[in-house]
């Protein structure tokens, strides 16, 4: 099979998990989408591939960024305010880490963004049910 098949194929699959997920599953691919962007781009620092860095580190922050701008403002005031900044914060350090080449700030925003994940993971699923709405977000 061809490369060009291949990527065709896991873009239907992935369309098909997107189309079929519900908000919480949602929320999840966006963080491990993010997540893999990470991995990427410190693979593509060590290789010293800038084009492949900068562009894996602009789909993390986009993603994250995305993740910022779906909190749900009426919901805990503390706790929508602490994870905007927390967002915030993280999209400046990976904005910081392509300009520097800084490998370790990739690190703490990947390890800060799998404690989010964690906690989101750790939502029973009959609270899922009054969590998934499309704008709740951690």
């Amino acid at each position: 099979m061809s490369r060009s098949a291949v990527r065709e194929y896991a873009r239907v699959g992935a369309s098909t998990r997107v189309m079929n997920a519900d908000p919480h599953a949602l929320i999840l691919m966006l963080m491990n989408g993010a997540l893999d962007s990470m991995a990427a781009a410190r693979g593509y620092m060590a290789r010293c591939a800038v084009e492949e860095k900068g562009r894996s580190l602009s789909r993390a922050i986009a993603i994250i960024d995305g993740l910022r701008a779906s909190l749900d403002r009426s919901a805990s005031a503390e706790l929508v305010d602490n994870l905007d900044d927390l967002y915030d914060y993280m999209g400046r350090r990976l904005l910081h880490a392509n300009l520097r080449d800084d490998a370790a700030a990739v690190d703490e925003v990947a390890g800060l963004l799998r404690e989010i994940r964690s906690a989101w993971e750790a939502i029973p699923s009959e609270l899922r049910q009054r969590v998934d709405q499309p704008a709740v977000v951690p």
